[in-house]
């Protein structure tokens, strides 16, 4: 089995007046692909939500620190799942059953960098 990230982006205002019943259909949802990842034979190994880009502070080549995303694009990195699938198609099967309501996700391969250059 190989390491994959689901990364999961949105756009941040789809949540920003979300009310509570809807807020736990979202939580429900996630349990629901928790539980779909081991029905499909794969695992997950880690995995978190990210708090707003208001709350990020980035630091850039030189050592700049600023507040705030990086980039300002209409979604933004909210969360990630790591899970372990077969290979890369079983890999999408799952990201395909990740709830991102309000933008999308991203399947990447995860690599160990002592033993395989990543770029």
């Amino acid at each position: 089995m190989a390491k994959y990230a689901i990364l999961i982006y949105e756009d941040p205002t789809f949540y920003a007046n979300m009310s509570p019943e809807a807020w736990g259909a979202v939580i429900d949802a996630h349990n629901a692909f928790t539980a779909q990842v081991y029905e499909l034979g794969g695992s997950i190994e880690s995995g978190g939500a990210l708090a707003s880009t208001t709350t990020a502070t980035t630091i850039k080549g030189g050592g700049t620190v600023t507040d705030g995303p990086f980039v300002e694009t209409k979604e933004a990195f909210g969360g990630f799942y790591v899970v372990e699938a077969r290979d890369l198609d079983h890999a999408v099967e799952i990201g395909k059953l990740c709830p991102a309501p309000g933008g999308g996700v991203e399947v990447r391969p995860v690599v160990d960098p002592t033993t395989t250059n990543p770029f």
